[in-house]
């Protein structure tokens, strides 16, 4: 009877200690031993050039012909994914935001999320919207030390996609910033982040800046 108490006390010990060393690991290392993550970026970003390239509706032929050209990107970096909560604020305040054609727009400053780079925290805020369709959205808008030299002078944008769940655990991919259409033709405007959505770090993920964004 012992030899069997002890056999599970022992399985149960392992199995708890393989549970938090998975917790405790880095977003990096969790990717770094997923061999399909990188492929998934790039089949991705691929897709998304035929999209930009092919569809009427993209920003490159739906509001005027603009020159086409593969869009550009940092390399893929595990360091740029992170684990949050969504921390909501108690008293969720409307702000007004500018586009790039200088017209107001009002959001709902939802909450935030944590990311931690080079030992340091910053909060990064989670805006809610709603699109000209009267669709509610919520995004991630940001500048960085890249911006305006590798990366689009405007900011850059990741969709957030809310979970019902309180203690629901979000993963913020820099990987997939993307720029908005703005970028690529003055056809369009497009929300310019706050100050205070400046990183001040060099977030060398995602999408950069697309150098023909001068072509109308």
């Amino acid at each position: 009877m012992f030899f069997y108490y002890f056999n599970y006390m022992i399985k149960k010990y392992y199995s708890i200690l393989f549970a938090f060393v998975l917790f405790a690991l880095p977003v990096k290392g969790i990717y770094g031993q997923n061999n399909e993550y990188i492929p998934s970026i790039e089949k991705s970003r691929a897709e998304k050039d035929v999209y930009m390239r092919d569809s009427a509706f993209s920003p490159f032929n739906f509001k005027g012909k603009v020159q086409f050209e593969p869009l550009k990107y940092f390399p893929v970096d595990t360091n740029f994914v992170f684990k949050s909560k969504l921390i909501p604020f108690q008293h969720k305040d409307t702000v007004q935001i500018y586009g790039t054609k200088g017209e107001g727009r009002k959001v709902i400053k939802y909450g935030y999320v944590t990311i931690e780079i080079n030992k340091k925290q910053y909060r990064i805020n989670v805006y809610k919207g709603t699109s000209k369709q009267g669709e509610e959205y919520y995004s991630i808008w940001f500048t960085d030390k890249t911006t305006g030299r590798e990366s689009y002078y405007v900011g850059r944008y990741i969709d957030f996609e809310l979970n019902t769940d309180k203690d629901f655990i979000y993963t913020i991919d820099f990987n997939l910033a993307y720029n908005p259409y703005c970028a690529y033709s003055y056809a369009y405007s497009c929300a310019i982040p706050p100050k205070e959505e400046y990183i001040p770090v060099s977030i060398t993920a995602g999408e950069k800046i697309f150098h023909n964004a001068e072509t109308e």
